[in-house]
């Protein structure tokens, strides 16, 4: 279990009924193993919750005491290269894409094969073939008469955590010569009475990316356009359809465009738009 966050506020009311919901999966596991992010604030109640039917509780995180333990996480071209301690083993690895977010992940799945005794030395080097599924940060270089740039496409999903942790991406990112850092959002759903705030709230996140160009899409991304700074707000259309066309008359070669929102925001349809206007070059 990754993280609690503020997603489908809208059917929970709470962080908190989220929070229960997760562990409800614990119910059926009969002595088996919990994993869960012992970073998460919810750590101690999830614990609680898988105690009476786990044989284990495994934590992993950056918190001290953590059984997967991050101790260093450093971006390393289109990848990263992550230090961190299993059970008391300290490994090195390289995963094959940025992103904190992901070597959280990564520990998670190395405690999965402490579980089922796999070799951790053989596990952790498989992550440097790590690529991002479409919609999910897959990386990928969009040839232009000038030069190339660099799309993420982050489109499949998106909530305030998730987006925080993409726009972090996106602020990792080189640029090239004269290039930028563009993000292309659209609206965050299930959100609740609390989504316009939500989205709001996201703007000291775009300047902590040193993002140069926002372009939103939806009536919730509206608040966070308003409140963005005035030099960094590009454009805002009531659909992705309507915004394609300001998107694809800005991007030049060196920027790193990011494109994120919820699915039914249908932002894919400005990644296709980014893909099919320019030649694809072998993915990153």
């Amino acid at each position: 279990m990754t993280r609690i966050a503020p997603v489908h506020l809208e059917y929970f009311g709470s962080i908190e009924k989220i929070a229960d919901a997760k562990a409800e999966i614990f119910s059926a596991l009969d002595g088996g193993v919990a994993i869960i992010n012992r970073d998460d604030g919810f750590y101690e109640r999830l614990a609680a919750a898988a105690a009476p039917t786990a044989s284990h509780v495994f934590g992993f995180g950056e918190t001290e005491g953590a059984h997967a333990r991050l101790l260093s996480y450093e971006p390393a071209g289109e990848g990263a290269l992550v230090e961190a301690e299993i059970l008391e083993r300290r490994l090195r690895f390289r995963i094959g894409a940025p992103g904190k977010h992901i070597a959280m992940n990564a520990l998670a799945a190395l405690l999965v094969g402490v579980v089922f005794d796999v070799d951790l030395e053989e596990a952790a080097a498989a992550f440097s073939e790590f690529t991002p599924p479409s919609g999910r940060g897959q990386r990928e270089k969009i040839a232009t008469p000038e030069g190339a740039f660099t799309l993420i496409d982050e489109s499949y999903n998106a909530n305030p955590t998730s987006m925080r942790a993409a726009l972090q991406l996106l602020g990792g990112a080189a640029t090239g010569p004269g290039g930028r850092r563009i993000a292309v959002l659209g609206d965050m759903l299930e959100l609740g009475p609390q989504a316009a705030e939500l989205h709001a709230e996201l703007a000291p996140d775009l300047i902590d990316a040193n993002v140069d160009l926002l372009f939103t899409s939806g009536p919730l991304m509206s608040r966070l356009s308003y409140a963005a700074p005035d030099s960094m707000r590009a454009a805002h259309r009531a659909t992705p359809l309507e915004l394609e066309e300001a998107v694809l008359a800005a991007v030049r070669a060196g920027d790193v465009v990011m494109v994120k929102g919820s699915n039914g925001s249908r932002m894919a349809r400005i990644v296709s738009a980014l893909k099919s206007a320019f030649a694809p070059e072998k993915a990153s």
